[in-house]
């Protein structure tokens, strides 16, 4: 989409830092078994012993977004469920509508397969009228691929407070990504979101 240029929806970067060596799973899991911090820390990124969860070997993608969710405080949880066809087209042309002041969070469940996912991250911008009113960028961190025992993740995003006022309220275009530390795109979409006076 032409309004809403790439250099828009790159991720921040800290000078000097370098992404680490890769390593498959089977090689995090090898290193160094008998040193217990070693094991502490594996255990706290979810490496474990469960057995992993069957995947299709022509489906490369390392990470599935499934679902995505609009939690606003006092009113039921918005859920898009992308694995249903058509799903993520119909967000651009179906704004939510989101009371002005209300506090709402966003929250993804999604599947991590093949390998280690590092340093998953969630970019947004957000224009009204063609003009950037607003970046978002949060990191969603690394996760092993999923086990019969967890079968899938979800990361819930920080709460946020809607605009409010007159000149806040109208309609709202979107763009957002979820990338990782080696500039892999996972899932690109726009969508569009109204601020109202009052619920509808």
């Amino acid at each position: 989409m032409a309004s809403h240029g790439e250099e828009d929806l790159v991720a921040s970067t800290t000078a000097g830092f370098k992404v680490g060596e890769k390593k498959t799973l089977a090689e995090y899991t090898k290193l160094d078994q008998e040193d217990e911090s070693l094991n502490r820390w594996k255990a706290s990124l979810g490496i474990s012993n469960s057995p992993a969860l069957p995947v299709d070997p022509s489906d490369t993608r390392r990470c599935i977004i499934r679902s995505l969710g609009l939690e606003v405080e006092g009113r039921p949880d918005i859920i898009i469920d992308l694995t249903a066809p058509g799903e993520l087209e119909k967000l651009k042309s179906r704004p939510f509508a989101i009371k002005e002041g209300a506090k709402f969070r966003m929250k993804a469940v999604f599947k991590v397969q093949h390998d280690v996912l590092s340093g998953l991250k969630y970019l947004q911008v957000v224009k009204r009228n063609g003009l950037r009113v607003g970046k978002d960028e949060e990191m969603i961190g690394s996760y092993p691929p999923n086990t019969e025992e967890k079968p899938t993740y979800e990361k819930k995003f920080a709460q946020d407070d809607a605009p409010s006022g007159m000149m806040a309220r109208g309609h709202y275009n979107a763009v957002s990504k979820f990338t990782d530390d080696d500039g892999h795109t996972h899932l690109k979409f726009e969508w569009a979101f109204d601020i109202v006076k009052e619920w509808r």
